[in-house]
């Protein structure tokens, strides 16, 4: 991609080797999911205890999403210009507010800013690091690097930290509980500030404090030239340019944002329906709450194990794009089974459908490094964050109205359906492979006066 800020790339063989560049995306990945699956579990709860209505708490959630879909076009830009190291430690550093004001804050002001401040984070960490780790295997052993394996272990990280920070911090406030007069002690002896569940949150915040020390010691970036002020509020509007431009100037990098609308979809459809399901299986809300959670962490270990399959599902298949649609298909194919099974709550009813709940998480865990390796292959390291943010915009816009749409329909196999249709559809924009990229129009080298050097274009 080019038209954007232009950043200098290091000599082959310069900066961390593959190895060490993939272990250390990898502890990235899992250190900043790791406290968010913490959360998950406790959340709403956590609101509820503190004396929130639902309407009050489906408010704070909507802040989370709306600054997030609003802010990850701007910020995947920033890190762009000012680079991966100083705003992954940024989006530490906001996470640690969250948390904490999360965890300690009664009033709604409190909660809802925390909310909106990880929504924020959350914006700014969906590229950096992966744009990171690209950008150091190029420059080390060059453009034809093999990146399927790094991505898939960093996908399968960060669904691992998910799936252990939910077991984590829907076990904590349990375990609290399980000794005499604990929780009411630690309540009364911060004046109501800290109680049970709100301890993953405040855990949380202390392993955001790792995080940040761990990207600004590891993260190791070539120099880039000094940038002030100016030059990022500059900056950053040509860079979100470039990536609104990517879709339609690259059939593949249109295939890729497609695709993740279908994955928006999919996922609107399981994190909606799924919780009311379990909760009718099980007859109340509390124990439906944890079959749920138990479910959620099955699920993300389904993803987990889905990205370590990816390098071998695109060698069956033959390519990235033929895994692509392979993956897509049993994602398909697991939203019928929960479509079909929408009705009836027998034992085999039951079982096929977390059966199919398991094949969406593993469809979609193996379609991600896939899409991003071919993603990674079309744009080169001036715009590489701001491509990942335009994927993820996709995915969270798009998930968004899916929600909306399948609350509002009737419920049964309608919404699953619907769903299923949509990844299909998805699917099939994978049966014949993209033409090869348009030539890129030639960047134009920025001189030493306006705070940017010329970058090498990925091929």
């Amino acid at each position: 991609m080019t038209g954007g800020p232009v950043v200098a790339a290091p000599a082959p063989g310069r900066g961390p080797d593959e190895v060490t560049a993939r272990r250390r995306f990898v502890t990235v990945s899992f250190l900043f999911w790791f406290p968010i699956g913490m959360s998950i579990a406790t959340g709403v709860l956590l609101f509820t205890e503190r004396g929130m209505g639902l309407a009050a708490i489906a408010g704070f959630y909507a802040a989370h999403s709306l600054t997030a879909a609003a802010m990850e076009l701007p910020t995947g830009g920033l890190s762009d210009v000012i680079g991966r190291r100083p705003v992954l430690a940024i989006a530490g550093l906001l996470n640690l507010a969250a948390f904490t004001l999360i965890g300690l804050g009664a009033a709604g002001w409190a909660i809802a800013l925390g909310m909106g401040l990880m929504g924020l984070a959350r914006a700014l960490s969906s590229g950096p690091a992966e744009a990171w780790y690209v950008d150091t295997v190029h420059a080390h052993a060059g453009p034809d690097a093999d990146l399927r394996t790094g991505l898939a272990r960093g996908s399968s990280a960060t669904s691992a930290a998910l799936a252990l920070g939910t077991l984590l911090g829907g076990g904590l406030p349990w375990l609290l509980g399980l000794a005499p007069g604990l929780g009411e002690w630690l309540t009364d002896a911060t004046g109501g500030l800290v109680i049970p569940l709100s301890v993953p949150a405040l855990l949380g915040a202390l392993v955001e404090v790792v995080f940040v020390l761990y990207v600004l010691s590891a993260l190791t970036e070539p120099p880039r030239s000094r940038t002030g002020v100016r030059g990022v509020v500059g900056g950053v509007p040509a860079a979100i340019a470039a990536g609104l431009r990517l879709g339609a100037r690259d059939a593949l990098i249109r295939r890729i944002l497609l695709t993740a609308s279908a994955a928006g979809a999919a996922l609107a459809a399981v994190e909606l329906l799924t919780p009311g399901r379990a909760a009718a299986l099980m007859g109340t809300a509390e124990s439906g709450a944890l079959v749920f959670a138990g479910l959620a962490c099955a699920g993300f270990l389904c993803s987990a194990l889905g990205s370590q399959l990816a390098p071998l599902v695109a060698r069956f298949a033959g390519s990235s794009e033929r895994a692509v649609l392979v993956s897509l298909g049993l994602v398909a194919l697991g939203l019928t089974l929960l479509g079909l099974t929408a009705h009836s709550m027998s034992a085999l009813a039951t079982t096929v459908a977390v059966t199919g709940y398991g094949l969406v998480y593993l469809g979609l865990g193996a379609a991600g490094p896939n899409e991003n390796d071919l993603l990674h292959r079309r744009v080169d390291a001036s715009g590489r964050a701001t491509a990942l943010s335009v994927q993820s915009l996709s995915l969270q816009l798009v998930a968004a109205g899916a929600g909306l749409g399948a609350g509002a329909l009737p419920p049964g196999p309608l919404p699953w359906l619907l769903a299923a249709t949509a990844v299909l559809a998805g699917a099939l924009l994978w049966v014949r492979r993209a033409a090869p990229a348009k030539p890129l129009p030639d960047a134009v080298p920025r001189t030493e006066t306006d705070g940017s050097a010329p970058v090498s274009a990925h091929p």
